[in-house]
């Protein structure tokens, strides 16, 4: 098997392993009562955005789609399985058989969502939809935050292009996912290779302080560094004295120069001492690029600097204080019997200390106001009304366990700045608020 034709980004035996146990040993329990093969609605949701968030943002659906496609119990993980004891062999059976073979409903990715909203909606026997809890919620949290910091960065950017550094700040794999949840959300580029071999992201990247230290002299490593890259290239000018290695460097480079960076200092100042340095160097082309742990309000802050180009990193790859989308996989409908046809019924949580949920097969509609913008999202089961079926949300992913949905990165990114647009005025507003339209909620019975 040819891990690359499954659109993985590494060579896994299989994904079937990255769920918990207890899908399992459901499994092996709803086998033995005779339950397994009930036709099941599953949907994710979450019930509340990250404190003071006014939108999330739909990322990893693609890498849903590729981790369902290899969800494959092999020699090996069933070997694994039963050495462990973690299931008995009726199981092991019916899971070297294992083919998702249902629907899979989703919001499109690089579209918004509120709290709420059925972001994925897995359809199926109870066996093989339980079974992919995990995996899926462990994509869709991770590249939903990610891709919610990066929108928040890219709004308060503008027009000035974000590049994603975050690599040597997180695991190796989730680096190359978080790249690829930056660039759904607004970035640029990365300075991941593996991100940039993957999904075609582009990738930049001249020199660290490492390469001026290892010089007698900051002259010689700029020189090396023009004589190798260019003048083009983008020279980081903090490792001793700003203004004098701006001065070197354009000596070196001439007004060709492509870039500075800074790296650390009060940003706002010296970006400005330095605009003005080129200027009188005569490198008014030359444009200037800041890193230094920045966040959505340190950029927000430097709008009114002279600063053509941003790289963020922590706080990008941790989703900028908020690591999850805390989304939730749950079982919402569900036959009423065995019987094939047999009607399906709402079921749903019934607890306090607001994990509650609501029953029923949903359906989704984002209703605009006078102006064109989005003014409500409104979930629903049952019949859809007239004045928002033009409106729906969902989009068919997978049909019959095959995959009808696959796309370009580029699609899901023009798709994000699109509804990110269609959202209040108030969306990209920084301060601590409520999501920034509400859920309504129409009942209409099981939807089914």
């Amino acid at each position: 098997m040819n891990t690359a034709d499954l659109g993985l980004p590494v060579d896994v035996p299989s994904t079937a392993l990255f769920t918990d146990q207890y899908e399992l040993t459901m499994l092996r329990a709803a086998l033995k009562a005779g339950t397994a093969g009930r036709r099941s609605v599953f949907e994710v949701f979450t019930r509340r955005l990250p404190n003071g968030r006014r939108y999330g943002v739909v990322a990893g659906t693609g890498r849903v789609l590729d981790a369902v496609e290899n969800f494959r119990f092999d020699a090996d993980v069933l070997r694994f399985l039963r050495e462990k004891d973690i299931v008995d062999e009726e199981t092991l059976d019916w899971l070297a058989e294992y083919r998702f073979g249902g629907d899979i409903w989703g919001y499109p990715e690089g579209e918004v969502y509120f709290p709420g909203s059925p972001i994925m909606r897995v359809e199926g026997s109870f066996g093989e939809c339980v079974l992919l809890e995990t995996v899926i919620l462990s994509i869709l949290n991770h590249d939903s935050a990610i891709a919610a910091a990066a929108s928040r960065m890219a709004s308060a950017a503008g027009d000035r292009p974000l590049i994603e550094m975050g690599a040597r700040r997180t695991h190796e794999l989730a680096a190359v996912a978080a790249a690829r949840s930056a660039y759904v959300g607004g970035f640029a580029t990365t300075s991941d290779l593996a991100a940039g071999f993957r999904y075609n992201i582009p990738t930049v990247g001249t020199s660290a302080h490492a390469f001026t230290l290892l010089h007698d002299n900051e002259r010689d490593a700029f020189r090396a560094q023009v004589d190798a890259l260019g003048r083009d290239t983008t020279l980081l000018v903090d490792t001793y004295d700003v203004a004098e290695a701006v001065r070197t460097a354009v000596e070196i480079a001439g007004p060709e120069l492509g870039a500075v960076r800074i790296d650390s200092g009060d940003l706002l100042l010296v970006a400005h001492r330095v605009r003005q340095q080129l200027d009188e160097l005569g490198a008014t082309e030359t444009k200037i690029v800041v890193t230094s742990d920045l966040d959505e309000y340190a950029i927000a802050s430097l709008a009114a600097a002279p600063v053509d180009a941003y790289g963020v990193g922590t706080q990008l790859v941790t989703g900028s204080g908020h690591p999850t989308a805390s989304m939730v996989y749950k079982l919402v409908a569900r036959a009423q019997s065995g019987a094939d046809g047999a009607p399906l019924v709402p079921v749903a949580k019934k607890s306090s200390g607001g994990k509650t949920s609501i029953g029923g097969r949903k359906w989704a509609a984002r209703r605009l106001d006078g102006y064109g913008y989005a003014e409500a999202e409104v979930v629903g089961t049952g019949p859809v009304p007239e004045d928002l079926t033009d409106r729906q949300l969902l989009v068919e992913l997978v049909k019959g366990g095959a995959v009808v949905a696959r796309e370009p990165l580029d699609a899901a990114r023009d798709r994000h700045a699109a509804a990110r647009a269609n959202l209040p005025l108030s969306a990209t507003q920084l301060s601590r608020g409520e999501p920034v339209i509400p859920t309504e909620y129409v009942h209409g019975g099981s939807g089914s």
